[in-house]
């Protein structure tokens, strides 16, 4: 599924809820399930600058060419972002993260509902993300 339609898919999950503390509790359960980060990739190097709460976001580039992220937090509200990301950017090819219209998060209210640092952190994910992207596709040629 391309990144357009889960975005789409994303919208629609959110569209049900009435107000912020719904969907601030959806956000954190998605965030539950959340696969856990192997213990091995939980190093400095793998942590986001920037963001109030530790995060660590790791990167693989698949033999077919997409790009695999696996993360973790250790708070539930960053965790739901993050899997929110990887849920619309993971398996897409580097092009494809370098190019996505991340529109849903406006479209949420996404940003306007995170505090200051919160979206900070949310940025330093979303630069991460692409950095990853671009690594990739300059080691593709």
């Amino acid at each position: 599924m391309d990144y357009n339609a889960r975005i789409e898919e994303l919208l629609d999950d959110m569209s049900v809820f009435e107000d912020w503390t719904e969907k601030y509790e959806f956000i954190i359960s998605i965030g539950r399930r959340l696969p856990a980060m192997p213990e091995k990739f939980r190093k400095n190097s793998n942590l986001i600058k920037g963001c109030q709460s530790r995060v660590w976001l790791q990167a693989d580039l698949t033999p077919e060419g997409k790009v695999h992220f696996q993360a973790e937090s250790d708070a539930l509200i960053v965790k739901g972002i993050v899997t929110l990301l990887i849920r619309v950017l993971d398996q897409q090819t580097p092009d494809d993260i370098l190019s996505a219209d991340l529109h849903f998060i406006e479209d949420i209210g996404l940003k306007d509902h995170l505090s200051p640092t919160r979206s900070n952190g949310l940025v330093a994910m979303l630069k991460q993300m692409k950095l990853y992207a671009m690594a990739f596709k300059a080691k593709m040629g």
